[in-house]
């Protein structure tokens, strides 16, 4: 028989840290049963302790961030001319940081996409970078990332029961409430992380697709035969000659002509599409370009379309024999 392990958290109200944290645990050990409570000798005999307790030691299973002395930080980052201190760990940190790569290999196993050992630890490191550190850092104060109720960590906490839904509950009923309202805040949140990985694990797999990818036009357009694969990274860290891309659109209606940005998150291109053209569709496009089956300019010139993909390299050589 399969051996039943423990999760215990804290009863009462809930955060995103602790809701990730046993999140992730659920996640490794599927067979668990969860325990929320208070009680000191209920949390001596489980497994995995997480956000309550004391005691941080991973080796133990025990995950708490709220003892006096506790100083568990993410690795300082140098930045120009100076360090800057790493993130301090909530409970969501510390689980994923023991266990996340676990988490990562049980997610890649179900959805058969196997990784090698870098590649999981490249997706744990993008999932704490983009995700984890900023559970913790509104868990801890160290800074709230998101105003109002926008932000993962403010949104699971509306999930908490109130006073007026506990309203006339007995202590049981209102344990039982509450538990349900835990369980479909790990679930969310869950549904959130496994879709990150998922776009992290398309990311790596596209790297080499991309790289493998022909040229034309004296090796200044790129051509992806899929659309949506995620190229930038690649184009911008390793193509500095590509100053376009052309892939067919989702419905496969069209070929869309995309200009290449400076750098990854930039909004300024290498070398945006002809002025001319902006706002421009159909027929009045192809009148300016001599493209018939042309279909649109973006009016901030970074991407535009043909029907066909003769038309989409037709479009990019007039682009780029303008900027000659």
């Amino acid at each position: 028989m399969l051996k039943t392990t423990v999760i215990a958290t804290h009863s009462g109200s809930f955060h995103a840290d602790d809701v990730f944290g046993v999140g992730v645990l659920m996640g490794v050990y599927p067979t668990h049963t969860l325990v929320r409570t208070r009680q000191q000798s209920e949390m001596d005999v489980a497994d995995f302790v997480v956000d309550v307790g004391g005691v941080w030691d991973a080796a133990a299973g025990r995950f708490d961030h709220h003892q006096r002395g506790f100083n568990g930080a993410r690795p300082a980052q140098q930045v120009g001319d100076t360090v800057q201190p790493g993130v301090g760990y909530a409970s969501a940190g510390l689980v994923w940081a023991a266990h996340g790569a676990a988490y990562v290999e049980s997610w890649a196993a179900a959805h058969r996409q196997p990784l090698d050992a870098q590649a999981v630890s490249d997706v744990v490191r993008s999932i704490d970078h983009a995700l984890v550190q900023y559970l913790d850092m509104v868990d801890t104060g160290q800074g709230d990332v998101a105003a109002g109720i926008f932000g993962l960590s403010a949104l699971i906490a509306q999930l908490n029961t109130h006073w007026l839904e506990e309203q006339g509950l007995d202590h049981a009923a209102k344990a039982a409430l509450q538990q349900a309202r835990f369980l479909e805040a790990i679930a969310i949140t869950r549904k959130f992380l496994d879709h990150a990985i998922s776009k992290k694990v398309a990311q790596i797999r596209a790297v080499d697709i991309v790289r493998r990818a022909p040229r034309v036009l004296g090796g200044k357009v790129l051509h992806l035969n899929e659309g949506g694969m995620p190229w930038t990274r690649v184009v911008v860290d390793e193509m500095p000659e590509v100053m376009f891309v052309i892939y067919p659109d989702s419905d496969g209606n069209q070929y869309q002509l995309k200009t290449v940005p400076v750098e990854a998150g930039s909004f300024t291109a290498r070398l945006d599409l002809p002025a001319s053209w902006a706002g421009l569709r159909d027929h009045e496009l192809a009148a300016v370009t001599g493209v018939a089956d042309s279909v649109f300019c973006h009016l901030n010139l970074f991407i535009g379309g043909a029907r066909s993909y003769e038309g989409a390299v037709q479009l990019a050589a007039l682009a780029l024999a303008e900027s000659a």
